[in-house]
């Protein structure tokens, strides 16, 4: 997933920034730095489980618990 990427993905569920951050479980600053795809000049990549999150809540799973995806 590119930086482009990611951030199509947040603005196709039309979250802000601080939304995809509370989803993910992470900070605003780090969902900036995947859009930006750097921090401090180094190239900043987005991991994998990141990547499985982002498609689990494109496809309105919002926790998993081992049995069954809980949906919003």
């Amino acid at each position: 997933m590119t930086p482009e990427q990611f951030k199509e993905w947040r603005k196709s569920l039309k979250l802000k920034q601080k939304g995809a951050a509370d989803l993910l479980g992470l900070k605003k600053r780090i969902i900036q730095y995947y859009e930006k795809g750097e921090r401090d000049g180094r190239k900043v990549i987005i991991p994998k489980y990141i990547r499985l999150a982002c498609y689990a809540i494109s496809k309105d799973v919002r926790d998993f618990d081992g049995n069954k995806p809980k949906k919003k």
